[in-house]
């Protein structure tokens, strides 16, 4: 009797495991139903109130006020503005992390909606206008959604969730710190320490639409800093010193061949992008020094290393044809952002669950950052996208992220609750 005994208990086993997953699933879904009109409500708030790297006060509280009373053991302050809570589920099991970012940007609201923003306030010494003009009033409502339907299920949770969210995703403001870097330093991944991490990025792929990618998805970021100094003459005797704003123009076209002409870029994308050149006060004066300044994006730590070396040299090099001098400054920011390649492939029946299989596609490579990665540096991690581009729109002609224009087409929205939702449930399940 024994050698058959063994295989119906295993299957009595797995049946009763798939029963009760089932049966979470479907508490997953009521429950993001029933709280549509929250999250909504939540979105439009944040979009209407948002708040720059590090200065997220108001955005904090909202989100703050929320966790305590849905019961979660909440900590604030965490890098500045930053909340976490955690959600201790009614069963043992693993630890898993979810994050949003809650930081807005220096632009200019131009969408007509009746929540646009009006904020204005002074960055780097301007007065701006204040925009969410990537998402992350999105982000932030829909992990603010997803808190509140496993907390109203976390009898049944076989493990622990916790919910991070974290404030200056686009940077910190000039001379201070924060971000994921600082979260982590203040312990965002300890006590309890997560085994996986899970966030999701709004983009302007078809509403409702999830895109996940294995292995680099978003690139590394770095910026740098060039200071060309030549020798200050008048305008009318170029001669009698050495132009830097020439010598800059000439290391702008120079830098334009590294990704061009010198790096394989079948093997991995690079970019260098000079973003800005500030030199002068007057026509008829030739400066003394120019102040460049650009981005470089990789997919690939030797390139990037590769590319760092040749900037350097072109720069210095072009500017000592010259006579002049260029010091460069390369300030490594943000890595690659890497999904756990076995995470990645695991969480794919649960996206396709969610959406529909005809609704999962592979993402593109994406040349934008994420300090997302920092986390995915100590802990595996799979950080993927929500389509939010409304039906009837051709996704390659909407206004992009940080534009301000940018649109979030509010039927998504019930998706990226449901999205991450049931990769926590179904990470916990599957590990318990």
């Amino acid at each position: 009797m024994r050698p058959i005994l063994l295989p119906i208990l295993v299957l009595g086993l797995a049946a009763s495991l798939q029963a009760q997953s089932t049966r979470l699933d479907a508490e997953v879904d009521r429950r993001a139903a029933q709280i549509q009109d929250k999250v909504l409500a939540w979105r439009r708030d944040i979009h209407e109130h948002p708040e720059l790297s590090n200065r997220e006060t108001r955005t904090a509280d909202l989100v703050a006020q929320h966790l305590r009373a849905l019961g979660l053991e909440v900590r604030t302050g965490v890098a500045h503005t930053g909340v976490i809570g955690v959600l201790r589920g009614g069963r043992p099991g693993p630890v898993v992390a979810l994050r949003a970012d809650m930081d807005a940007l220096p632009v200019t609201e131009e969408v007509d909606v009746p929540f646009a923003s009006r904020v204005r306030t002074t960055y780097n010494g301007q007065d701006v206008g204040v925009m969410h003009a990537c998402g992350h009033d999105a982000h932030t409502a829909i992990l603010m959604g997803v808190a509140e339907v496993l907390a109203g299920m976390r009898k049944e949770l076989p493990g622990t969730v916790k919910f991070i969210f974290q404030p200056a995703e686009e940077g910190a403001p000039p001379g201070e710190t924060g971000g994921a870097e600082v979260m982590i330093e203040e312990g965002a991944l300890e006590n309890p320490k997560p085994a996986a991490i899970f966030g999701l990025h709004v983009f302007p792929f078809p509403t409702g639409e999830l895109r996940y990618r294995p292995g680099g998805t978003l690139a590394s970021s770095d910026r740098f800093w060039i200071v060309v100094r030549g020798r200050q003459t008048h305008g009318a005797q170029p001669w009698a010193g050495i132009d830097p704003i020439v010598v800059a123009s000439q290391i702008v076209l120079g830098l334009q061949t590294i990704t061009s002409r010198q790096i394989d870029v079948t093997a991995a994308p690079a970019i260098v992008t000079v973003g800005a050149i500030n030199g002068g006060v007057r026509f008829n004066i030739i400066p003394d020094s120019v102040v460049m300044l650009g981005t470089i994006r990789t997919f690939d730590a030797a390139v990037r290393n590769d590319i760092h070396a040749r900037v350097r040299r072109t720069a210095e090099s072009i500017a000592q044809s010259a006579g002049a001098t260029a010091r460069v400054t390369i300030d490594t920011g943000t890595a690659v952002t890497y999904n756990d390649p076995a995470l990645t492939e695991s969480i794919v029946p649960t996206l396709r669950a969610v959406a529909g299989t005809n609704h999962v596609a592979l993402a593109p490579v994406i040349t934008a950052s994420e300090d997302f990665s920092r986390y995915q540096q100590r802990i595996p991690g799979v950080f993927f996208f929500l389509g939010i581009t409304p039906p009837g729109t051709d996704p390659s002609k909407v206004a992009p992220n940080h534009s301000p224009r940018f649109y979030v087409d509010e039927a998504a929205l019930p998706v990226g609750v449901r999205a991450l939702a049931h990769v926590a449930v179904d990470y916990l399940s599957a590990r318990h």
